[in-house]
């Protein structure tokens, strides 16, 4: 299985980009910040691009999120962390 078809991978990249929406920013606004063109958003965004740690610590950063708050539910649980009230167990 490639690593970026991982189903905690795609969680992951999900809960990002939800994060991303929920803060009504467009792929090329959320480029803009990270200092990367709107492509590099979306080629992470539909898994064609996988973020290294440094990368997704700063899309956390720009989102005002933790990187515990878009991990996926199930890594959540196996760190001791309780899912976020209205996850998915």
């Amino acid at each position: 299985m490639k690593s970026a078809h991982n189903p905690l991978y795609i969680e992951f990249v999900a809960n990002l980009r939800h994060a991303r929406k929920e803060r009504g920013l467009t792929q090329g606004e959320l480029g803009r910040l990270l200092s990367q063109p709107q492509a590099f958003v979306s080629k992470v965004e539909t898994c064609e691009r996988r973020l290294d740690l440094v990368e997704a610590a700063e899309w956390c950063i720009v989102l005002g999120i933790t990187l515990s708050d878009v991990m996926p539910s199930r890594l959540r649980r196996s760190v001791g962390e309780r899912p976020k009230e209205g996850t998915a167990p």
